[in-house]
């Protein structure tokens, strides 16, 4: 019989974080190098949160990089860091950076031990499908040298997913539901998988993600768990906000759940981007797109696009009293978000192997 497997909490200790390098030039065209220079602040942000590289480590880096002329400018950025040894640099096939999704989830099992699971990958509902993307579960899973279980009667992604670490999901209807992804799947049916590859024991189903959100509403964008029995999620900013009737409905279902423990959900709110647009239209923009590592916190901001520091500035002021972590990072994520995402979009945690056995 298989053990039990079970993905922990993302403030739980890790052993290391896999990002995506920006490597497709004909797909970011004259964003290439900006959203590099974004993944290069991430790195600085996790592995030097106090900025000279004189305080406190953070977890290594693992980098997936695609290509020649990828893996050259990720090296002349290594070699810029403090400490080049803590970054890793992988050639790997990667179609683009979304490693959230893309990649494997890592979980431990009930013995203590690392492992991955994985989920079919269609490329966002078959929107964005790119070479070799639905390969590199398994790639990095034998990179880090776990076992991969795949569970492919099910199509879904990481950033779909959001848990506590002690069995509660948060998801949302119009990603995991969605006709092309899981058609004729039932809310039971989904949480029957969840319940076998990552130990799941409730899942409280949102219903839409944001506008302008390629991922039909994955919910790294829209709530957070930041400690057992709280959650954060947004509140509408500026009387544009594109996402008003979103929010307030993701905060009053919020609000009326329950955890797996049977705690009421405490819910804070921080202000959203508000309107952030490209090319005219609605942006998924979102704050709750952070990165929690295990020194810092990485929240993505905007003012590149909007020309302002707030909401960003206060959103950033909450949360830094909510995650327990020494360091807090405000990065600016504009150009990544070209590209549909942000900072927990382009990354996977791995958690430590310290721990001996999933707790219950």
């Amino acid at each position: 019989m298989l053990s039990s497997r079970r993905q922990p909490a993302e403030w739980a200790l890790h052993d290391a974080v896999w990002i995506g390098w920006p490597s497709a030039a004909d797909l970011w065209e004259d964003d290439l190098g900006p959203a590099r220079a974004e993944v290069e602040d991430l790195i600085r942000a996790v592995l030097f949160p106090g900025g000279d590289g004189s305080g406190a480590r953070g977890e290594p880096v693992h980098l997936l990089a695609r290509g020649a002329d990828a893996i050259a400018a990720a090296e002349i950025m290594r070699e810029r860091l403090p400490e080049p040894a803590l970054l890793t640099i992988h050639d790997a096939p990667i179609g683009d950076i979304w490693l959230r999704d893309t990649g494997p989830v890592f979980v431990k099992e009930e013995s203590g031990a690392l492992a991955a699971s994985a989920f079919a990958f269609n490329g966002w509902g078959g929107k964005y499908r790119l070479a070799k993307d639905d390969e590199i579960a398994r790639i990095v899973a034998e990179l880090a040298g776990v076992r991969l279980r795949r569970f492919d009667e099910f199509t879904g992604e990481g950033g779909a997913l959001e848990t506590d670490g002690e069995g509660t999901f948060i998801t949302t209807r119009q990603c995991l539901l969605n006709a092309n992804r899981n058609p004729g799947l039932s809310e039971k049916d989904v949480e029957a998988v969840l319940k076998a590859a990552l130990d799941a024991e409730k899942v409280v189903w949102l219903d839409e993600g944001l506008a302008g959100d390629h991922t039909d509403g994955h919910v790294d964008n829209l709530a957070r768990f930041v400690a057992p029995g709280k959650v954060v999620c947004m509140r509408p900013c500026g009387e544009d906000d594109p996402n008003a009737d979103v929010l307030a409905a993701i905060e009053k279902t919020l609000a009326a759940a329950t955890d797996a423990a049977g705690r009421k959900l405490e819910v804070v709110t921080v202000p959203s981007p508000g309107r952030v647009e490209l090319d005219g239209e609605p942006a998924a923009a979102s704050h709750m797109n952070f990165y929690i590592a295990n020194q810092s916190v990485v929240m993505p901001v905007y003012e590149k696009l909007t020309g302002k520091a707030a909401p960003g500035h206060d959103a950033a002021e909450i949360l830094k009293e909510l995650i327990d972590r020494p360091y807090f990072c405000a990065v600016d994520s504009s150009h990544i978000l070209t590209g549909g995402g942000s900072f927990h979009c382009i990354s996977q945690q791995q958690p430590s192997r310290q721990e001996d056995r999933i707790r219950r």
